[in-house]
């Protein structure tokens, strides 16, 4: 007997193992998902340490950061991927060309967990999801970034 199991339970398991092939991933590029991450926001514009963990505060979620973003920082610094000024942050030409890189691969994964949808799926998932994070008090005006 299969019992059809809550939501919560999707959210989980799709949520980590989404995290599993980007960490796999990355990882084998020389770069951890959050660097990822921070590389992104400052593909956008320059940005203080502050500026970049309220940009990168969606995703602590309940996880365990085993490194601090200022070690992260420090990584993709000594890497020539990313500049420090005055305590601004912003992406050197190489840290852009490499996260071009990166971008590819990271859309490979994101097509993966997609492939067995079409469109209409894919996005009433998306949209679905949305209202449920609506109903639960998320505005889109309350992000940072």
């Amino acid at each position: 007997m299969n019992a059809q199991r809550p939501l919560g339970y999707w959210l989980k398991l799709v949520d980590s193992l989404i995290d599993e092939q980007f960490a796999a991933t990355l990882e084998e590029h020389g770069v951890t998902r959050r660097q990822w991450q921070v590389l992104n926001l400052l593909e956008h514009q320059p940005a203080t340490e502050a500026q970049l963990n309220a940009g990168l505060s969606p995703f602590f979620a309940s996880e365990d950061e085993p490194q601090s973003l200022s070690e992260h920082l420090a990584e993709l610094v000594e890497s020539g991927w990313v500049t420090a000024q005055d305590g601004v942050y912003s992406i050197t030409d190489r840290g852009h060309v490499s996260l071009l890189k990166l971008g590819e691969l990271v859309e490979k994964i994101r097509t993966q967990f997609g492939e067995d949808l079409d469109g209409s799926e894919y996005d009433a998932v998306v949209q679905t999801l949305e209202k449920m994070a609506r109903s639960l008090g998320w505005k889109p005006e309350d992000e940072q970034a």
